[in-house]
């Protein structure tokens, strides 16, 4: 199961006569960092909240609004006089300058981040309660489309991991044709420069098992197949975030494709390197967006 990092949720719920509105969207980040917008009266319990988004949705870059909705039963609202003079000398200033008809100011005053708000209005333990599980199904609708997201990236990451693993199987098939092709080409240079009858052959032989040990990919490719099945595994656990840990697997991957095309010394292997890490980046790009 895996869950990716975008998404949005939304939950709207009326407490004590006042209707609140949740919206919180998140993009993907290295870290847990989180903007919030919230009225007033709820910044003594800024806190509370910041820890349950953290506790709940883990890392990602996260924008949470919180908003008030006025009901028939909400308690009379105060205006913030000086917030809005403030507010107007910078309107009309900008008016002016643009030639516009400033009769529209008030309507905007009004609508401006606390010129108006709630009088003496305060959340009791129990409002407080009930609010906090509006806040948790705005949680629960982001996981939501988290998950559905996260189905594709799943996916996609799957193919590219199998794609790498059918190059990698074509790499242990060319294997002893690569061998017996670089000792082919050995025997074909001492012939010419040397002579067939001037060399030692047992001698050969030993160099020559030397140098093939020295290039050999076997280790590397069973490695490289370890690698890819616990990256399945992984991606296959219930754990939500995980997405450090497939990055760190991912660059193991790496690792091994890399040694292979430098030991490689041979045109076909080489081209199935290269189809690898192409295969390879785009699992890098999609890893960026995992939980």
């Amino acid at each position: 199961m895996v869950k990716s990092m975008t998404g949005f949720g939304r939950a709207e719920e009326t407490v004590g006569g006042k209707t609140f509105l949740v919206d919180i969207k998140s993009l993907n980040g290295k870290q847990f960092e989180l903007q919030l917008k919230l009225p007033g009266f709820l910044k003594p319990y800024e806190f509370d909240i910041r820890r349950i988004l953290s506790e709940k949705l883990g890392r990602g870059s996260l924008d949470c609004t919180i908003s008030l909705k006025q009901t028939g039963n909400a308690k009379p609202v105060s205006i913030n006089t000086d917030l809005a003079k403030a507010y107007y000398e910078a309107l009309a200033e900008l008016s002016r300058e643009l030639s516009l008809d400033p009769s529209a100011i008030l309507s905007t005053l009004v609508k401006l981040p606390e010129v108006i708000t709630p009088t003496g209005d305060t959340l009791t333990d129990e409002e407080w309660n009930q609010f906090s599980k509006v806040v948790l199904m705005a949680i629960d609708d982001l996981n939501a489309h988290r998950l559905n997201e996260g189905k594709v990236l799943e996916e996609d990451l799957i193919l590219r991991i199998d794609n790498i693993c059918l190059q990698q199987e074509d790499i242990v098939k060319l294997q002893p044709l690569r061998q017996q092709k670089i000792r082919d080409g050995l025997e074909k240079l001492l012939e010419e420069y040397v002579g067939k009858d001037h060399y030692d052959n047992n001698r050969l032989e030993q160099e020559m098992i030397y140098y093939l040990e020295k290039i050999d990919i076997s280790e590397e490719q069973v490695r490289l197949k370890n690698h890819c099945s616990y990256f399945k595994e992984v991606l296959a656990d219930p754990e939500d975030n995980k997405g450090k840990k497939l990055s760190f697997i991912l660059q193991e991957i790496g690792r091994e494709i890399n040694t292979t095309g430098s030991k490689a010394y041979d045109v076909t292997i080489q081209k199935c390197v290269v189809l690898m890490k192409d295969e390879l980046e785009k699992a890098k790009e999609q890893i960026l967006n995992v939980l």
